[in-house]
């Protein structure tokens, strides 16, 4: 199929099929996506036959200890890295502030970290921290009229100094999808390494982050249709060269290093959901590929091609409007479907209003108070913010431009 088979897809949702959310559209998935059905499988029969302590002889022991392995070793062969440069923790917050403590303790003061003002706070605020230890912070700044992050200003801030560059793969409220790979190459050629936040791209298709030369790339599974667990990949000649975060004997084991919390066993195991539903998706659709990568990168054009079709109507719905501002590009090729509106009303009071009209969506700030301060939003006001995946179907995008025309 050369498209998107969007009632197969949408069978694979419980809650497409749930009687308390029938006449609802769900468009606040930047905050967090429905799950698949392989996901919720696996999680009921961990809970059911393996909650017990993993890698044991026994065999619902065993079993669970394989579980949790099956899914680091082909969520990272998705994403083109080896089984053990993937790592779960608590949440992408959580990993992204050990990762800071690990650089904390490697750099020296006079070193530089580049962070931007387009990111969430999860992937910024750790960052800047390193102030206090004598680390340099330098900020890339967005564009105050598009939200744009200009890679020739990257070449202004990098010299021998800088050690790490943080940025988003694409922001949670400008939406643009920012040029990784020319990013690293970028980075990597003045000394430095690269931390990507890829939170609010990957629910639109798992990169391939071998290609993009990312050093580290994180993202939520409760983003990308799994459990509660932040995904971390960390290159190995980083991963090992970084202090170890975690128990002195876990040292030598690299996906172990930067999660003191240790696992949570039932959810890492139904992450391999994730890969199933990918799997499955590119077995319904004819998807031939050489390499698990390659089945990755294909699921990932069949999403993208259908977020790209319905967000353009949306995107030309809030261009058309003189009391809307639409923050971020206005091409639906150059973005992900999270659209963040600013409003001549309260976003919250906008949003409570299109409940009324069944549409799922939220108002506020959403973690990214420097990307919209930076370009002038009245934070009192915040912005309405309306985000859709792969999964959303042409009749809720009419749903939700009624609604928006109504409340507007």
């Amino acid at each position: 199929m050369t498209s998107l088979d969007i009632n197969w897809v949408r069978d694979q949702f419980p809650a497409f099929a749930e009687p308390a959310l029938q006449g609802q559209a769900f468009f606040e998935n930047a905050g967090g996506s429905y799950t698949c059905q392989p996901v919720i499988d696996r999680l009921m029969r961990f809970y059911h036959q393996r909650k017990v302590q993993p890698y044991a002889p026994y065999e619902a022991s065993r079993l669970g200890g394989e579980e949790m392995d099956e899914a680091r070793r082909r969520l990272a062969a998705l994403m083109g890295v080896e089984t053990d440069e993937l790592s779960f923790g608590p949440s992408t917050t959580q990993n992204t502030y050990v990762l800071a403590q690990a650089f904390r303790q490697w750099m020296t003061p006079g070193d530089a970290i580049i962070v931007t003002n387009q990111d969430h706070e999860a992937n910024t605020g750790p960052w800047r921290r390193l102030a206090d230890a004598g680390i340099e912070v330098r900020e890339w700044q967005i564009d105050p009229e598009t939200g744009h992050l200009d890679v020739a200003k990257l070449d202004d801030l990098l010299d021998e100094k800088v050690r790490l560059v943080c940025f988003p793969h694409c922001s949670n409220v400008v939406g643009e999808i920012n040029p990784v790979a020319d990013i690293a190459a970028r980075a990597h050629a003045a000394g430095a390494f690269v931390c990507v936040d890829g939170v609010s791209y990957a629910p639109h298709g798992l990169p391939d982050v071998g290609a993009l030369g990312a050093d580290i790339y994180l993202f939520s599974s409760y983003k990308t249709y799994g459990p509660h667990q932040g995904c971390m990949v960390i290159r190995r000649n980083l991963g090992m060269m970084l202090p170890n975060q975690a128990h002195y004997f876990n040292a030598d084991v690299l996906y172990k290093r930067f999660t003191p919390a240790g696992p949570d066993h039932a959810q890492v195991a139904a992450c391999a959901g994730m890969a199933d539903y990918i799997d499955a998706m590119a077995a319904h659709h004819g998807v031939s590929a050489e390499t698990d990568a390659g089945r990755g990168e294909a699921v990932h054009d069949l999403m993208r091609a259908q977020e790209v079709t319905l967000l353009q109507p949306v995107l030309d719905f809030a261009k058309a409007r003189n009391s809307v501002r639409l923050l971020g590009p206005d091409h639906a090729e150059k973005r992900a479907p999270t659209v963040a509106l600013a409003c001549e009303r309260s976003a919250e009071d906008l949003a409570a209003e299109l409940a009324g009209h069944g549409i799922m969506a939220g108002g506020g700030d959403f973690y990214a108070v420097r990307a919209l301060e930076a370009q002038g939003v009245d934070m009192e006001k915040g912005v309405l913010r309306v985000s859709f995946v792969h999964y959303t179907s042409q009749a809720e995008v009419d749903q939700l431009l009624n609604a928006l025309e109504a409340v507007l």
